[in-house]
């Protein structure tokens, strides 16, 4: 798979998506990059995109909008303008493929001018009457397609819900005309229906690996470990790290971080084991 100017081999190799979350409100870094003013600081952003490049982050995925369990959407506008100039400003300065988190096309358009190379989207296409899977396949870039329970009428076992979900999603990209080497999957902790249900996801992702396409896992920080663990946010590192290595036994392909240098190190210590 090609991303931006870089080649990603989809076997036998884990890479790390550095979170970039440009938002107010993320339930773990919200904030974080804003000025007194409470705007996004691209200068801010450019640091600490500076610093993931520095820890070993392989692709950056740029989000102007939370979704963590309860959050309020923001407008189409609002979005699109906390990510273009942070998009604009990653070209302008470095040679790393940029991911855009967003599942709104017309933020998409916007983003994809600007210098995206990857469209990250929860909804897997889904959310809209098709725009955003004509809008890949006519820019013909790489896209990550999520699966979400919010679009299972009949939750059961969640492996199969998330197995159906993403064929869904794939049937959708099918039909845009999206190429099947510009698709990743995502099963979506997180977005499953509870921490059962992510546990479950994260011991079966042989099982949906088996649809064929190189899978991204993002559980960084999330409630799956607070709720397993029964640890608040800002503790969350060493699972996270637990899920990463396990994921690079399982051979997913990304794993979406927000603290790199160590997923990074635990993923290569895992493959050096791996082809021992």
């Amino acid at each position: 798979m090609r991303i931006g100017n870089k080649d990603f081999s989809e076997k036998n190799h884990t890479y790390v998506m550095g979170i970039l979350n440009v938002t107010t409100d993320s339930f773990s870094d919200g904030g974080q990059l804003t000025d007194s003013d409470n705007h996004i600081s691209v200068e801010k952003a450019i640091d600490k995109v500076a610093r993931m490049i520095e820890e070993g982050a392989d692709v950056i995925d740029v989000g102007g909008e939370s979704t963590r369990p309860g959050y309020i959407q923001i407008s189409i506008e609002e979005e699109t303008e906390r990510v273009v100039p942070v998009i604009k400003a990653i070209r302008e300065r470095f040679d790393i493929p940029i991911s855009l988190d967003t599942y709104k096309w017309q933020v998409a358009k916007e983003g994809i001018a600007a210098g995206a190379h990857l469209l990250n989207d929860i909804h897997g296409l889904r959310y809209d009457n098709g725009e955003m899977a004509d809008l890949i396949a006519k820019a013909d870039i790489p896209c990550c397609l999520m699966y979400n329970v919010c679009h299972c009428s009949t939750p059961g076992d969640v492996i199969n819900d998330v197995s159906e979900g993403l064929a869904a999603s794939l049937h959708i990209a099918e039909k845009a005309g999206i190429k099947d080497e510009n698709i990743i999957l995502d099963p979506g902790v997180g977005f499953a229906g509870g921490t059962d249900k992510d546990l479950a996801i994260l011991n079966n992702l042989d099982r949906i690996s088996k649809l064929g396409y190189p899978l991204l896992v993002g559980a960084s920080r999330k409630s799956v470990i607070g709720n397993t663990l029964s640890i608040p946010v800002n503790e969350r590192l060493y699972a996270t790290v637990a899920i990463s290595t396990l994921a690079a036994t399982k051979g997913v392909s990304f794993i979406r971080v927000h603290d790199i240098r160590a997923n990074k190190e635990a993923v290569r210590m895992t493959e050096a084991i791996l082809r021992a």
